[in-house]
């Protein structure tokens, strides 16, 4: 008998490799980060049903590209349905990059977006603000000044799309998270568990491979300013 979970999974299974310092990811922008620290300290394979939401994830995003490349839709030009990018910050010591499986490059009217499709349970009513973080690193490497964020429900197919402006404010604060990070990471010293302590990143803790990890770690230091600070906004 054919065990056609084992074949699903030994096909999306992927060796892990250490990370390097210096190295990050834009996914990363709006995670935890303490749980980002962790990858860096503690290798961990993917859960093999985390794998199989990623996939799905991928599928989607090659649906939509092919919807929107299709002889159908002709007012639509598919410019590229992965995007490379890199941002790099000599200054700081560190480089952000990768080639981004959800994003898609678009022009309609004459006018390139980008698009970053999202499959999702439930449709949020706003953007949520880790995959505004992300788009806007996207347009900020690309030089794509404007962006969707595509919604697309999981079960069925239903979409919903929020057009974003770049904003070099939010580019600016995702890249002092980014140097947090670095900081952190330079000196061995583990960040505060930002998503135990914001309310808004609290379901974060759910789906962490480092919840063991971080309860037994407790909290750091509070000498993160920028942190202190987003912990009093979200008091007022």
């Amino acid at each position: 008998m054919i065990d056609f979970n084992e074949l699903i999974d030994n096909y999306l299974s992927r060796e892990v490799f250490p990370r390097t310092v210096g190295r990050y990811w834009p996914s990363e922008a709006g995670g935890c980060l303490r749980k980002t620290w962790f990858t860096f300290k503690i290798s961990k394979e993917v859960e093999k049903s985390v794998s199989r939401i990623f996939e799905v994830g991928n599928r989607m995003h090659d649906l939509i590209a092919d919807v929107i490349q299709s002889e159908k839709n002709r007012h639509v030009k598919l410019i590229d349905r992965e995007m490379p990018v890199k941002i790099r910050r000599e200054s700081e010591g560190y480089i952000i990059s990768g080639k981004i499986d959800d994003l898609i490059l678009v022009i309609v009217d004459g006018t390139k977006y980008l698009v970053e499709v999202k499959s999702v349970k439930y449709i949020p009513g706003e953007p949520r603000k880790e995959h505004l973080m992300q788009l806007q690193l996207y347009m900020h490497s690309t030089e794509v000044h404007r962006g969707i964020m595509l919604y697309v429900k999981k079960d069925d197919f239903q979409i919903r799309q929020f057009e974003v402006d770049y904003s070099e404010k939010e580019v600016d604060e995702t890249l002092k998270r980014f140097n947090r990070l670095h900081r952190h990471l330079v000196d061995d010293k583990i960040p505060e568990p930002e998503a135990k302590l914001i309310e808004e990143k609290n379901w974060m803790c759910s789906f962490c491979p480092y919840a063991k990890e971080c309860d037994e770690a407790g909290e750091a230091p509070g000498d993160d300013a920028e942190l202190e600070e987003e912990l009093k906004l979200q008091e007022t």
